[in-house]
């Protein structure tokens, strides 16, 4: 690194540089809230959800350091992975809930010890009598073909479980795909509030980062900004869930790379006056995940706006967000929305490629796939997946725009974090309207 920007690195994330940035818990009372939600889950989420899908007995079997997707969710905060063979129980008679874990200790406050070593040496053995006991008739397991979230069993463990219980009880054994799905998907009124202010951390950041409090047009990478961001999110306590992009798209027909495949990251380019400059960044932060990409014009000497023909190119990529949200209906699959939503932008003149996807304790979450980028007739499984109430979506899509100024053509790429409450979409911590200028413009004195 070189001297100059380790001393610029070091200033940047050394001082808090917004004064807009929202408090960030502590990591005690992180767990506090942690725990608090997973009990209200389980309260109020698993028995609609269990009776949704019909399922009366979810098993949840993991190795210490190779856990399901799920069953990580359900651990209490000062749990940092499961130990040694972790069995939870969930079980539904149709009033209550029950949850149990097969194991010599309480699994925090939520899964009660059930197995007594003294009593019965063998776990499985014991986990079997738990189950003959409550006598479930559809016990779901999580294997999927299809959903990499919800296949978080082993073959070992399924081999295992076969094996210590009866035919008949083999016999009721069924994937507990769609109990996992609405598990994860699903979001309560105490997360929404606190997503709001996730969002608004990602999105100070990437003001940040997206101004000449961090780019200083002719000497600033994009490289340098990434880098920006990694080391921004580390000082605040957070964690990246993936590695930023910053690219650019400029006039010079040899500068940018608006036609560049999404499997491969950008080159690195110095950030220069009349630039449009795109990041995409996610944080994780209380559990859940955020992914958001924005753009900014770097203003040439003299200007102070954008030109109008970035404006109109960025008003064409909203347009898109409206399309594409204005499709979203309670039990419509993700390849629905998405050919209705292409044939309107189509309609309507743009160059539309759609690739929204659910987020939530994942950044690439549970839940129906709307559209990949390489994918535009539709996604096979991911996308025959029907939209759920109380749900949220990265809105992810980009249009191309032909612009005769550059006589170019540009790809106007946009993601903003949103909710579906069963009606209506809405931006959960709002989305850009207009581009970030760079350098931002002071008010005229006097005004």
């Amino acid at each position: 690194m070189k001297p100059i920007f380790s001393l610029l690195l070091f200033l940047w994330v050394s001082f808090p540089l917004s004064a807009q940035m929202p408090a960030i818990l502590d990591l005690k009372q992180q767990g506090k809230v942690h725990d608090a939600w997973l009990e209200e889950r389980v309260e109020t989420l698993l028995p609609m959800l269990m009776e949704r899908t019909g399922i009366d007995m979810w098993i949840l079997i993991s190795k210490e350091y190779n856990e399901d997707a799920v069953l990580k969710t359900m651990l209490p905060s000062n749990w940092l992975s499961a130990r040694r063979t972790t069995m939870l129980v969930v079980y539904y008679d149709g009033d209550e809930i029950e949850t149990l874990a097969c194991a010599r200790y309480d699994v925090g406050a939520v899964f009660k010890k059930a197995w007594d070593k003294d009593k019965q040496p063998d776990q499985w053995a014991r986990l079997a009598e738990i189950i003959s006991k409550r006598k479930p008739s559809k016990i779901g397991v999580n294997k999927s073909e299809h959903f990499g979230l919800a296949d978080g069993l082993s073959a070992q463990h399924f081999d295992m479980l076969q094996n210590a219980i009866s035919k008949k009880y083999r016999n009721r054994i069924v994937s507990a795909e769609e109990l996992a799905i609405g598990w994860l998907e699903t979001r309560t009124p105490s997360e929404m509030v606190a997503y709001q202010q996730i969002c608004r951390i990602a999105h100070e950041i990437i003001q940040e980062g997206l101004s000449d409090q961090v780019i200083q047009p002719g000497i600033t990478t994009t490289n340098d900004v990434v880098w920006y961001y990694r080391e921004r999110i580390r000082a605040l306590g957070l964690t990246a869930w993936f590695h930023p992009t910053v690219d650019v798209q400029r006039a010079d027909p040899n500068g940018g790379d608006s036609n560049r495949s999404f499997s491969r990251r950008p080159d690195t380019d110095v950030i220069l006056p009349g630039d449009l400059v795109h990041c995409d960044f996610g944080i994780t932060y209380l559990g859940l995940n955020t992914d958001t990409q924005e753009n900014a014009y770097v203003l040439k000497p003299g200007e102070t706006d954008a030109p109008a023909y970035l404006k109109m190119a960025f008003s064409k990529g909203l347009q898109l967000m409206d399309i594409l949200t204005d499709q979203f209906q309670t039990g419509r699959t993700g390849n629905e929305m998405l050919a209705a939503a292409l044939k309107q932008a189509k309609s309507a003149g743009l160059k539309p490629t759609i690739y929204t996807h659910p987020i939530g304790y994942h950044g690439h979450g549970a839940g129906p796939t709307i559209g990949l980028w390489d994918q535009q007739g539709g996604v096979p499984n991911k996308g025959d997946y029907p939209l759920f109430p109380n749900t949220a979506y990265s809105i992810e899509l980009n249009t191309k725009v032909f612009l005769p100024e550059w006589n170019k053509e540009i790809r106007m790429m946009m993601e903003e974090d949103a909710f579906f409450d069963g009606k209506d979409v809405r931006y959960i911590d709002g989305r850009q309207t207009a581009l970030y200028l760079i350098p931002r413009q002071r008010a005229k004195l006097g005004q």
